[in-house]
């Protein structure tokens, strides 16, 4: 293997998919790290991407399915970086490939295997909006189209019982559990970090009622309900599945103050996520409650004056922290602070909250690993004094999209093209 020729990309969303496909196309190999069993990362979660309400499936799919159908790169889902070391054009890093014990080659996706699971868990990749087995896809249309077993839950793999029934549902001979992690060696002239994003957990903020009432949702939540792959097959619903919400409100800005920044996203999906409430159910009334608008870019401004000119009603609150929520029978009581800074309150049927963007679970401990810095937010640090630098703290690795911090899917597209130039630079230097 030559290092020079090879290049590992840790994290499979849009930033390490494109970085890994036009790494390709300039004759590399790849390596595409994902610690998940699917690749795509946080877009697929999302029904429709703005500014052109483009269908997320179909905008990722034919991604997804060239990079697993590319022979330069090589897709290592269920894995992580355990060790490198070397330096920038020689890298020496060791993977660790957990087991899958499902059979990639063999496996045709058919399904059969969950029903006969009698082992069922949250699933977190639907926001626990629903369940799923200890053998599972995380949703309808993941890529690869391949289940995985948690082992932590599978009556057999975890010593509870001699539980064969996914094995003797399978026809194609797919589920081996037999199958054992395995340590991979590789050597790499040049790493991405393109570990993506999480949103932080709504219960911190305790004043917004999520956790305490069933009608407050998290905005990913939404994002699921709206989505045609979710659990709901993008039906407008309340947590009991059946019932629809006559009217709806979204905060913004919920947790802001808790990472302290901007997660640059939010009001524009929030223009987008009440346009499409309002396609689903055109009798439902939308509020937008906000203190500050941020709209980095002159389509979502566009998106965002047409969606005030009748889809939503804008309410301005001065004071976040100061609003309280409370249920009412079956609604909510919305009390916050107007521009005069009297209480006024507002009643509705369902709550949207758009929580924070922060760092990826486990970045700050690939961080320590890569011996690459983080800045004083938990994502990962690019050079002093370089306005939109991809260089990280150590030579030769690069960072690429949410990773460094919260962006959209063109800025994150565009991060990653940058750093698929200082690759090449690096490399054919």
């Amino acid at each position: 293997m030559n290092p020079t020729e090879t290049v590992l990309v840790i994290g499979s969303g849009i930033a390490g998919m494109e970085a890994s496909l036009m790494l390709s196309k300039a004759g590399k190999k790849v390596f595409l790290v994902e610690r998940l069993p699917l690749i795509g990362g946080n877009v697929i979660k999302t029904g429709e991407s703005f500014p052109n309400m483009e269908c997320s499936t179909c905008l990722v799919a034919p991604i997804q399915q060239e990079i697993l159908q590319d022979s330069n790169i090589e897709v290592l889902t269920v894995s992580d970086i355990i060790s490198i070391s070397g330096k920038a054009g020689d890298f020496a890093i060791s993977v660790r490939k957990r087991a899958r014990y499902v059979n990639i080659g063999a496996c045709l996706g058919c399904g059969m295997c969950y029903p006969v699971c009698p082992v069922t868990q949250p699933n977190n990749w639907e926001q626990n909006l629903v369940e799923k087995k200890a053998i599972f896809v995380e949703c309808a249309g993941s890529l690869p189209n391949v289940p995985v077993i948690d082992p932590a839950l599978c009556l057999r793999l975890n010593g509870g019982e001699e539980c064969n029934l996914c094995m003797e549902a399978c026809m194609f001979g797919a589920i081996d559990f037999s199958e054992k992690e395995e340590i991979l060696e590789i050597n790499a002239g040049a790493v991405i970090v393109a570990a993506g994003f999480e949103t932080i957990d709504a219960k911190e903020i305790e004043n917004l009622g999520y956790g305490k009432y069933p009608g407050v949702f998290t905005a990913y939540e939404l994002e699921r309900l709206l989505a045609s792959n979710g659990p709901t097959e993008g039906k407008l619903r309340m947590r009991d599945g059946e019932t629809k919400p006559g009217r709806v409100a979204i905060i913004h800005c919920a947790g802001r103050d808790k990472v302290g920044y901007c997660s640059n996203v939010c009001c524009s999906y929030s223009a987008r996520h009440a346009h499409f409430m309002k396609e689903k159910l055109p009798e439902v009334e939308i509020f937008d409650i906000y203190s500050d608008l941020c709209l980095p870019d002159k389509h979502y401004q566009k998106l965002n004056t047409e969606i005030r000119n009748g889809t939503s009603s804008y309410i301005y609150q001065s004071d976040i922290a100061k609003m309280k929520i409370e249920e009412l029978e079956d609604k909510l009581l919305i009390q916050y602070l107007n521009e005069q800074e009297a209480e006024v309150s507002l009643e509705v049927d369902m709550l949207i909250l758009t929580v924070a963007i922060k760092p990826a679970a486990g970045l700050e401990e690939l961080a320590d690993l890569l011996e690459i810095e983080i800045d004083k937010y938990g994502f990962i640090k690019t050079a002093a004094g370089e306005i939109g630098s991809v260089c990280t703290s150590r030579s030769g690795i690069f960072v690429a999209g949410c990773a460094e911090g919260p962006k959209d899917i063109p800025c994150s597209v565009l991060q990653s093209e940058a750093a698929v130039a200082q690759v090449m630079r690096l490399l054919e230097s």
